[in-house]
């Protein structure tokens, strides 16, 4: 009803009608902009006149091709600031554009949803791509066909309770070197290299709700050293606290004899090598006709 009732006031031909964003992180946090003067209220979301928001016009198309725009605005304290745009907080957000009757704020049509791509800054400004609904069908779909395991250990493909005890680790950092290599106090009833491949989620601090894959998990005579492939994007510090989750590499026997589900392997452990493929029959090698792949999860 929304739609109708501006359709209906656009027919007047006098209009009171400005645009309107919202976004919401992959954190859960909503935020709302808008190109008028004032404040105004879409959806139950505010949308502030203050942030110098603005967006390209919308390229809109029927069928499956991709829709797509770009989003400008300025970085600051009181928006969309540097630091969290460095740390990936607004990678994949999601964003809704309306065009609303600024006058009778509920008469609005959405225009367009999706999320945010490639992000760029320069001078205090950003740059966002806008990524439609069917940006999805340029992906890449189905399984592969090889001997590791293509879920994502706790997803519902994988269906491993993270959660279960013995698999996941709360903590504080004791020391943080370059915001990627991590030095904690005791965990000396984990393996070494347990967490290798897994999650490292901040929990408080600077860097709270970021996540980084475990590149290699030590002992050490006072704990444990854990560096992430990358840095998180933001500045940790001792005292923050943290998550680490077990790491799975995928192979099936890390699936049967770590975690113990095996029935719920994504992978192909039996697939023959390329110098299996690429073998033929010579007089010095014996031909006993027994197996020539043996049981991988083993």
């Amino acid at each position: 009803m929304t739609g109708e009732a501006l359709h209906a006031h656009l027919a007047t031909g006098q209009t009171t009608v400005c645009r309107a964003w919202t976004v919401t992180r992959q954190d859960g946090l909503v935020m709302g902009f808008t190109d008028h003067d004032r404040d105004l209220v879409v959806d139950g979301v505010v949308c502030r006149a203050d942030t110098g928001m603005t967006a390209r016009a919308l390229q809109q198309t029927t069928g499956l091709s991709v829709d797509n725009s770009e989003a400008f605005g300025a970085l600051s304290d009181a928006a969309i600031t540097e630091a969290d745009v460095l740390a990936g907080r607004f990678d994949g957000a999601e964003v809704r554009a309306y065009l609303v009757n600024w006058a009778a704020p509920q008469e609005r049509l959405l225009q367009f949803r999706g999320s945010f791509g490639e992000i760029t800054r320069s001078g205090g400004s950003f740059r966002a791509e806008l990524r439609g609904l069917t940006e999805v069908l340029n992906r890449p779909q189905g399984l592969a066909f090889q001997p590791r395991c293509s879920a994502v250990l706790g997803d519902r493909r994988c269906r491993f309770e993270t959660a279960t005890q013995g698999y996941r680790a709360d903590g504080v950092v004791d020391r943080v070197e370059d915001d990627q290599i991590f030095h904690l106090e005791g965990f000396a009833e984990f393996d070494d290299r347990w967490f290798e491949n897994g999650r490292f989620e901040m929990l408080t601090g600077g860097a709270e709700g970021l996540v980084g894959v475990v590149k290699s998990d030590r002992r050490t005579s006072t704990g444990r050293r854990i560096e992430l492939w990358q840095s998180l994007g933001a500045p940790a510090t001792r005292g923050d606290g943290f998550r680490a989750i077990a790491g799975c590499d995928k192979a099936a026997v890390t699936c049967r004899t770590k975690f113990a589900n095996f029935p719920n392997f994504r992978g192909f452990p039996h697939i023959p090598g390329d110098d299996w493929l690429t073998s033929y029959p010579t007089p010095d090698r014996a031909g006993s006709g027994g197996a020539r792949v043996r049981d991988a999860a083993r």
